[in-house]
């Protein structure tokens, strides 16, 4: 049971207290890098995890980092640069050169070699590989030419396989004399003669059973293998849907090639939400440790296309410059109408984004959910109408402009409602990936489609 904070009986304590590097821990080994008490540092870092020591690379200073990886080189754990950021990898890749790194790397399981070289810049990658022994090299080389984010990228190579026509006793005899095994694995794979997969044994059920009994007999007859072209993302749907541990992955024979386990899609999920986010912000997956040139560079693009976008919501507000003039209310007011609808269209769309990555919002019910989101926004628009009409007619005394602004917020927000939805689908349908590009969509026809509305309404009947 977890021990509870001293501190506040009352509080559990979070997981990254129970497990994660503790910030006084951080402190110290920093503190010991700089005064140069290296036998310190040797004897704070050499109780953590390889995930640990990860966490405490990355948030290093440049020259901070080189140090303590200079003292970590003799001993170092080769699943510390599988666990690395990516941008922080290719620094510490680069200080350790292509014969540690390759030395590191063949003593990795195959899938986290591959998911340490394939983001490697193309020159170090060739190097690297230049140096593994020719065996292993033609396995990472083979897993390297699948697409990237595919199945035959997340793979492992390690497997137990097995004949239909063996007993449970063999199975087990098999496995305790065998020494090239991998290290952790949850089912075997029963294939034919053609080394298909033709079923699955979770490995609690093998040594629950009798010896004498067949695979056969006891085996799950439908393995749902995975096609090593797949991409990751379906990868995680198949697993989430169907409450898999493992997966047979397999070529375009159908032939077993390698397995993908359930700590790999924890990965891939983490790393498609977090992408997701990213590119709904309009900004790259490497920016938090990316140097300040490229980080700009990446921003750069988007910001230019908001750039393009706010130009043309100016231009609508140019077309009222008469309006405007007459009546200083709807300068005042004018941002408040296409700030809701941007707020609106934001939850929307970031829901709809959820549900197309989930699977969940598909053709069948694409028509119900702009519905439902029509109908949400007109409900709120409705209210948020006559809280913000009341509000302006007070302040400006004029009934008028309160109902001008109270039918342009109904209006925008059901538009929100509608783009939001729409937008995301629209481009999913066009092979866009809707977390990259909907946001700016969605905002800009909230920010035309308000002041539209609003000056529209106030050139009809205030002028």
């Amino acid at each position: 049971m977890a021990e509870r904070d001293t501190h506040n009986p009352g509080v559990m304590p979070s997981a990254q207290e129970l497990f994660g590097l503790k910030p006084e821990l951080v402190t110290r080994v920093v503190d010991a890098l700089e005064s140069g008490n290296h036998a310190l540092v040797r004897s704070l870092v050499s109780p953590l995890t390889s995930a640990d020591v990860a966490d405490l690379l990355e948030p290093m200073r440049g020259d901070q980092r080189e140090a303590l990886v200079e003292l970590l080189r003799p001993d170092f754990d080769p699943e510390i640069l599988a666990e690395l950021d990516e941008t922080v990898r290719e620094q510490v890749v680069e200080q350790m050169g292509a014969e540690e790194v390759a030395a590191a790397i063949t003593e990795l399981d195959s899938d986290d070699a591959v998911e340490v070289i394939e983001d490697l810049e193309e020159e170090v990658q060739l190097k690297v590989l230049e140096e593994i022994p020719e065996e292993e090299r033609a396995i990472l080389e083979d897993s390297l030419a699948y697409p990237e984010e595919s199945a035959g990228r997340l793979m492992q190579r390690e497997l137990v396989a097995v004949p239909t026509h063996g007993t449970v006793g063999e199975i087990i005899d098999f496995l305790r004399s065998e020494e090239d095994l991998p290290d952790d694995f949850y089912d075997l794979f029963v294939v034919d003669p053609r080394h298909h997969p033709v079923g699955s044994v979770p490995l609690s059920r093998v040594l629950r059973s009798k010896r004498e009994k067949t695979v056969e007999k006891i085996m799950d007859p439908s393995p749902k293998p995975v096609s090593a072209l797949m991409d990751q993302e379906e990868v995680a749907f198949l697993f989430r849907r169907h409450d898999l541990i493992s997966a047979p992955v397999v070529d375009g024979d159908s032939r077993l090639v390698g397995v993908i386990t359930i700590d790999d899609v924890v990965d891939v999920i983490d790393e498609e939400a977090g992408e997701d986010i990213l590119r709904l912000g309009g900004v790259a997956e490497e920016d938090f440790y990316g140097a300040v040139v490229e980080t700009t560079q990446h921003r750069f693009t988007w910001l230019l296309v908001n750039l393009g976008t706010a130009f043309l919501a100016s231009l609508v507000i140019f077309q009222f410059e008469d309006t405007i003039a007459k009546f200083v209310a709807l300068a005042v007011l004018m941002p408040i109408v296409a700030s809701m609808g941007g707020n609106a269209g934001t939850q929307t769309l970031t829901v709809a984004v959820r549900a197309l990555a989930m699977k969940e919002l598909t053709r069948t019910n694409a028509l119900r959910a702009v519905g439902k989101e029509l109908l949400v926004n007109g409900v709120n628009g409705v209210f948020f109408a006559l809280i913000t009409g009341l509000a302006a007619a007070w302040w400006f005394d004029d009934p008028l402009i309160g109902t001008i602004i109270a039918a342009a917020m109904i209006i925008n927000l059901v538009i929100a409602g509608f783009a939001g939805t729409a937008v995301p689908i629209g481009l999913t349908r066009l092979g866009v990936d809707p977390a990259i590009a909907s946001g700016t969509f969605v905002t800009t026809v909230t920010d035309v489609v308000g002041f539209l509305a609003f000056l529209g309404l106030a050139a009809l009947f205030l002028v």
